[in-house]
């Protein structure tokens, strides 16, 4: 009788056990899918202020508030200044993070929300082969799929925009600053990887907001345009969701792998759309629609390999 409990609370442990493990295991991919959400809002805020004072003062402005928001809280918890190898991470991610935003808000006064964020998911792909090229990861077949049915979805997307609509000079603008956008978008990926493991959450977000903000001042005497006081909140509230965002995938990033996280970044058109409608009223397409269940599926394709990995361990 003693022996049949035993076995049975054995049992009863290998199983707890494992299903924690799967519970630990899906943290980084939530708090991955969490960070996303809040940098989609922080777009939505950035666009109405870059239509009303223009994307460079307004990623400035964002910058300069994000980084009084991460540094006190990065010193309170103890933060100490980086040695070199960490501090030119900070500085070579910063530098590429300033130009990919910069390049992005520009690109939302040009294209709705969520085109925008459709067309920049050419980056997600490029990471995939980023990081197997400079980090040494294997690409899985899963993550592969879900790259290929992520970029199927923003193919319907952007075929459906293209069919309803004239290129003119504008629109053309706004497809070169978010291809720009987009390439350095793919090498931030690898970027925070590296980062992430050299360094806190909150260290990061402190030095991701410094460091763009001191590139972008050197233009400020030339370049700033003094916000409205309404304008002023949205960038505020901005400014504290790059904060909240950074920290959230930075902590995902030091716990998982870039492809396993890199195909979360495709919910964020389904933010995008739904905030796009909320602020500006910007209309879905049925291809939109079916483009954004390609999507989805992408991402649950992603998530799953991974589950299924520690259930076998």
């Amino acid at each position: 009788m003693n022996r049949h409990r035993t076995g049975d609370l054995s049992a009863t442990k290998r199983y707890v056990t494992c299903d924690m493990a799967r519970s630990y295991a899906a943290l980084p991919i939530l708090a991955a899918l969490f960070g996303i959400a809040c940098l989609s809002l922080m777009d939505a805020f950035m666009k109405g202020a870059s239509l009303a004072i223009g994307a460079y003062s307004a990623a400035w402005l964002r910058s300069t508030m994000g980084a009084a928001l991460a540094t006190p809280l990065w010193l309170l918890r103890g933060g100490r200044w980086p040695h070199r190898p960490v501090l030119e991470l900070h500085v070579q991610r910063g530098v590429v993070s300033t130009f990919m935003a910069i390049t992005f808000f520009y690109a939302l006064t040009k294209l709705a929300i969520a085109e925008a964020i459709a067309i920049s998911f050419v980056a997600p792909i490029l990471a995939l082969y980023l990081a197997h090229t400079l980090l040494g990861e294997s690409i899985h077949r899963a993550a592969i799929l879900a790259a290929i049915l992520g970029l199927a979805g923003t193919l319907v997307i952007v075929g459906g925009k293209i069919s309803r609509s004239t290129f003119d000079n504008d629109t053309m603008l706004g497809l070169a600053a978010i291809l720009t956008s987009a390439a350095l978008y793919a090498y931030n990926f690898i970027l925070i990887r590296r980062q992430s493991q050299a360094a806190g959450p909150l260290e990061i977000a402190a030095f991701h907001s410094g460091v763009s903000a001191m590139v972008l001042g050197i233009a400020a005497p030339f370049l700033f345009t003094a916000p409205a006081i309404g304008n002023l909140w949205g960038i505020a509230c901005a400014a504290a969701l790059t904060v909240i965002g950074a920290i959230a995938i930075a902590w995902a990033y030091a716990r998982e792998e870039a492809q396993a996280l890199v195909p979360m970044e495709y919910s964020g058109f389904l933010w995008a759309s739904l905030f796009g409608w909320l602020f500006f009223r910007e209309k879905l397409a049925v291809t939109t629609i079916i483009g954004a269940g390609l999507i989805v599926l992408g991402c649950w394709i992603a998530a799953r390999r991974k589950r299924t990995e520690q259930a076998a361990i």
